[in-house]
């Protein structure tokens, strides 16, 4: 199926780039990623739900890829959430949102807070109110490690994600990784996403003792008032999202369904795409159609 890449306005008309696939009388089901990613994390999902009859509309969020840097620095949580939020608005039917780390707590404090009512249903990858302080750590580490100084070269790049992913096959620099990197005049490759956002998020993490958010109750209490169906899939060998933070989500969102990917990280879609994919299409599909794929 064809994909193209559009521009919709976000939050105060901030402009946010997206590739778009499948039937556009469809379902819309909005993918937004985790921080430092790009809409191509979502590239054999968004095929994948073209292929079931939906419209896949995979964002870049603020700050990241083709999308516009907020001049003010604004990317805080409920920035994020505003773009969601202004993005479904304009779409003509209330769509599905499916979001990964970043984009999933932009997803809860969007639906929980800010908008309820704003999407028909809420999928959360590997991500709670309640997060494991060593795997927020880690994560944000590798974002600001090279944030500033960036790469002599794709290949260097292609290093240091191999040592932050040693349960995958290290591979060398690829077409793909490209898209992740771009070369200032110094000659040096940097990530292609605003310094000023993994600023915003370290300086955070750092207030906070080891939470993302200060407001980590604030998402809770977003997260009880989550009305709309809802799925939390986790990675079964994440370090971010602990079986007990899963159980103190399931008390607050009762009805979610759940999901657990074996051999996954907390880069879920990446570690086991087929499997993610299978759990996603089944629970739109039965919550949606009332019917299951498989």
């Amino acid at each position: 199926m064809t994909k193209k890449s559009i521009k919709l306005a976000g939050q105060s008309g901030l402009a946010i780039a997206a590739s778009v696939e499948g039937a556009s009388d469809g379902m819309p089901v909005i993918l937004a990623h985790g921080g430092g990613q790009t809409h191509r994390a979502w590239k054999k999902v968004s095929t994948l739900l073209a292929s079931h009859g939906f419209h896949a509309i995979a964002l870049d969020l603020r700050g990241h890829g083709n999308s516009e840097w907020a001049k003010d620095g604004a990317y805080d949580i409920a920035d994020f959430a505003g773009d969601l939020i202004a993005v479904a608005a304009r779409l003509e039917r209330k769509p599905a949102l499916i979001g990964a780390s970043l984009g999933g707590l932009a997803g809860i404090k969007a639906e929980g807070h800010l908008a309820p009512g704003s999407f028909a249903s809420l999928t959360l990858v590997d991500i709670t109110p309640q997060m494991e302080a060593t795997g927020v750590a880690r994560v944000v580490g590798f974002m600001a490690a090279h944030a500033q100084a960036g790469f002599a070269s794709p290949e260097e790049a292609a290093q240091v994600i191999s040592e932050y992913l040693p349960h995958r096959p290290s591979r060398k620099a690829s077409s793909g990784l490209a898209n992740y990197l771009h070369k200032k005049s110094d000659g040096r490759f940097y990530w292609h996403w605003d310094p000023a956002f993994i600023e915003g998020v370290t300086r955070r993490h750092k207030q906070s003792d080891g939470a993302v958010e200060n407001g980590q109750s604030e998402l809770s209490l977003a997260a009880s008032r989550l009305s709309l169906p809802v799925h939390l899939v986790r990675g079964g060998s994440s370090d971010l999202v602990s079986p007990d933070a899963v159980e103190h989500f399931r008390k607050l969102v009762p009805h979610a369904a759940y999901s657990d990917i074996a051999g996954a990280t907390h880069m879920v879609v990446g570690d086991q795409n087929d499997e993610f994919g299978a759990a996603i299409v089944d629970f739109l599909i039965g919550t949606h159609t009332g019917k299951v794929s498989r």
